[in-house]
């Protein structure tokens, strides 16, 4: 398979760069290998059943661009200053966080950069393309607090070329069950959910379980390989834990529906599931899932309208189908549904609605 075939064209004002209000009232298109429906997320309820279940991540988006001031020692005995940006890409097991720095010229190791609220980083190491190891100077519940008050919400690219973060993001770029920080972009087709669905799901018999994919910004990476086989698939951290595995075992036993809401949480089920039935799992998942895939866990997938030539729509055509994605993305341009992060949703049933 290529590329192009995974590619489309996008009526640049279908890009979202601010969610529906209520979040619950984003346009949702439903689809199976016969029908297509249009919707409102509120009207989810509709095409579940009692006994189905639900995989929401949990992970929680951490404020991870800062802007600061880089501190550079001249051999007068002066010190050079300059803004330089960070963004937050992934801790590492040592106390530095990986992080994509610009500009990143001529950066040393021992070299300061100063934040906002008295944060400070050390450059370690620099890895070449603007990425580098910083050491921070406050740790633990420190450092969150700390980089509460300093960083701004990461957006996506394609909104932050149009605008900047702003106080609105740091409440629409996080979900309302997001309990676990490390994530350095949002789980987005879960930023539709507000309490009150939740509960009237609930209320409907339809239960919910919660695994943690920590998204990292190599879900926006672009793929640059003509053939698709050769693409090498970023990692991310996460978890499965005993319970949810346990809960997602029984309801396949009892014959519900697995529906994990987003690919990240499909991505890590199916990694959990990799050899049969889902089991407790940790630890950096850097699954590819193409067409051709074998699904072992998902049953459907609620997800938001993907950019073309990503790891993303091969995902949804591996789900769905090709030709039938391609049908599924012409009708949601013709229709005018919002795309990517902020936009609107799809849920997707691969083998009918039920």
């Amino acid at each position: 398979m290529k590329l192009s075939d995974f590619d489309f064209e996008l009526p640049e004002d279908l890009i979202a760069t601010r969610p529906a209000r209520p979040r619950t009232s984003a346009r949702l298109l439903v689809a199976s290998p016969e029908r297509i429906e249009d919707a409102r997320v509120s009207e989810i309820g509709r095409w579940l059943r009692p006994g189905d279940r639900l995989v929401l991540n949990d992970t929680r988006v951490i404020p991870a661009r800062l802007s600061g001031t880089r501190r550079r020692p001249l051999p007068d005995g002066g010190v050079a200053e300059a803004r330089i940006e960070v963004t937050l890409l992934e801790p590492g097991a040592d106390g530095l966080w990986h992080a994509l720095i610009r500009p990143a010229r001529k950066l040393k190791a021992g070299e300061r950069i100063d934040f906002a609220g008295g944060l400070q980083a050390e450059l370690r190491e620099s890895f070449g393309e603007g990425q580098a190891a910083l050491r921070f100077s406050a740790e633990g519940e420190a450092f969150d607090r700390a980089l509460e008050e300093a960083g701004q919400m990461p957006l996506p690219p394609y909104i932050a070329a149009r605008r900047k973060a702003d106080e609105a993001d740091r409440e629409d770029y996080q979900t309302v069950f997001a309990r676990t920080p490390g994530a350095v972009a949002a789980p987005t087709a879960s930023l539709h959910f507000d309490d009150a669905l939740l509960a009237e799901l609930g209320g409907a018999g339809v239960a919910m379980s919660h695994v943690t994919l920590h998204v990292g910004a190599g879900t926006f990476l672009p793929v640059k390989v003509d053939d698709i086989s050769e693409h090498r698939m970023h990692s991310e951290r996460g978890e499965v834990t005993d319970r949810a595995a346990a809960e997602i075992a029984e309801t396949r036993a009892a014959g519900g529906r697995i529906i994990p809401v987003g690919t990240t949480a499909l991505r890590l089920i199916e990694t959990a599931a990799a050899g049969g039935g889902i089991r407790p799992w940790q630890g950096a998942t850097d699954i590819f899932i193409t067409p051709g895939f074998r699904f072992r866990a998902a049953d459907a997938l609620m997800t938001n309208f993907h950019l073309p030539k990503s790891t993303l729509m091969m995902l949804v055509s591996a789900l769905m189908g090709m030709n039938r994605v391609r049908q599924i993305y012409d009708h949601a341009i013709y229709e005018r549904y919002r795309f990517f992060s902020y936009g609107d949703s799809s849920l997707l049933f691969p083998r009918g609605m039920g």
